[in-house]
C-alpha cells in the first residue's frame, strides 16, 4: 500500500517562506505523477504544481514564480518550496500520486498552510 506523509506546514507571515515535504513509500520512479493540490476552507481542492513522467513541470497561475516543486529521488520526497507567500495561499496542502498507468490515485493527509497579514 502506497503511503504519502506531508510534512513542513505551518503560520507563517505574509512575504515569508515555507518547504513542504512528501515522504513515499515507495521509489518516485514508480509514480507517473507526482505533485500538490491544495484546499482552502470551504472551498474545492485545486491543483498546484506537479511533474509528470519525472520531466514536465506544471504550476498553477496563482503560483507560478513564487512556488517550486521539485523531487528527490534518493530521499523518494516531492518537495514545494513557497515563497513570497500571499494570505490566499492559506490552505491545507495535500500530496497525491498516480500509479505509472494512471489508474491509481494516492494522497497524503494533508498539512495546513496559515499565512497572515
Amino acid at each position: 500500500q502506497v503511503q504519502l506523509v506531508e510534512s513542513g506546514g505551518g503560520v507563517v507571515q505574509a512575504g515569508g517562506s515555507l518547504r513542504l515535504s512528501c515522504a513515499a513509500s515507495g521509489s518516485i520512479s514508480n509514480f507517473n505523477e507526482v505533485g500538490w493540490y491544495r484546499q482552502p476552507q470551504g472551498e474545492r481542492r485545486e491543483l498546484v504544481a506537479d511533474i509528470i513522467s519525472g520531466r514536465t513541470t506544471l504550476l498553477s497561475d496563482a503560483v507560478e514564480g513564487r512556488f517550486t516543486i521539485s523531487t528527490d529521488n534518493a530521499k523518494n520526497t516531492v518537495d514545494l518550496q513557497m515563497n513570497s507567500l500571499k494570505p490566499e495561499d492559506t490552505a491545507v496542502y495535500y500530496c497525491y500520486a498516480t500509479s505509472l498507468d494512471g489508474s491509481d490515485e494516492y494522497w497524503g493527509q494533508g498539512t495546513q498552510v496559515t499565512v497572515s497579514r
